[in-house]
């Protein structure tokens, strides 16, 4: 069976219990979840970003080397996810926006993000200019929720949500809306039914899209390639500058594992 590490690059374990029975209820896969000991506790700074790039990046050589079969850079800014591709040798990697955009293109023509904050923008739009899905973007849409509140009053979060989903259908003609932060988990399904249009929750596509590309790369052969861009340090040069470093993870319960904190 497939082994999935998703990774919360964020020195707090608070989102690892519920968007660990989140993932666990989407997919039939071990899901192991993982988020580090220190550091900051969101990502809504692109300075915050840099500053958890060197553990997320040990926790990556970890994840290969404990045998996982992919992992997930759980945010939506994809932080690192070109310097994780560079380091690994077999390991599938992905992560939310690339994920979300592919889905999203093939499910419709127009896509709306909904961001927490106007702050959020900039760096996402970069993402989609880079992925190659401008032309496909409606518009970015924010709640006025930052990261770490999304699931403390759910009702609300989800009246925002549907208000400017709504706005985006209307006025910016949108046929599929991105949910894009992973903190605005398990609102997707009554979102989607109430719409009529998909709505992706971008944990859940960034996990589906590890498991497509895990089979791929065991049926097909298709992996990341090293030949350009994904080309990475050799051994020698990597052990000497990225360490193999264990985040703390929450084990798939399926396994018969209890909560560890991994040293």
């Amino acid at each position: 069976m497939t082994r999935i590490l998703w990774i919360n690059p964020m020195g707090t374990a608070e989102f690892d219990e519920p968007i660990s029975r989140e993932l666990r209820s989407e997919s039939a896969a071990f899901i192991d979840v993982a988020s580090f000991e220190r550091g900051p506790k969101h990502l809504d700074y692109n300075a915050f970003e840099m500053l958890v790039a060197p553990t997320l990046l040990s926790t990556i050589r970890w994840a290969e080397q404990e045998g996982y079969d992919a992992a997930v850079v759980g945010c939506f800014y994809d932080p690192a996810l070109r310097a994780a591709r560079e380091i690994v040798d077999d390991l599938v990697i992905t992560a939310p926006a690339e994920a979300s955009l592919h889905l999203a293109a093939t499910l419709g023509e127009k896509i709306s993000i909904l961001v927490g904050t106007e702050k959020n923008i900039p760096e996402m739009h970069e993402n989609v200019v880079k992925y190659g899905f401008l032309n496909r973007l409606a518009s970015f849409r924010p709640v006025g929720i930052a990261v770490n509140d999304y699931q403390r009053d759910p009702s609300y979060t989800e009246g925002r949500l549907m208000e400017e989903a709504q706005r985006a259908i209307e006025e910016d003609g949108a046929d599929v809306i991105v949910l894009g932060c992973t903190a605005q988990f398990g609102f997707y399904r009554r979102a989607q039914e109430r719409l009529g249009i998909p709505v992706i929750d971008s944990a859940v596509a960034a996990l589906l899209y590890a498991e497509y590309l895990t089979s791929l790369r065991n049926g097909q052969g298709w992996r990341t390639t090293k030949r350009v861009g994904y080309k990475g340090p050799d051994l020698s040069e990597m052990n000497a500058t990225i360490p193999v470093t264990a985040p703390v993870v929450l084990l798939d319960p399926r396994k018969n594992a209890k909560t560890n904190a991994c040293s």
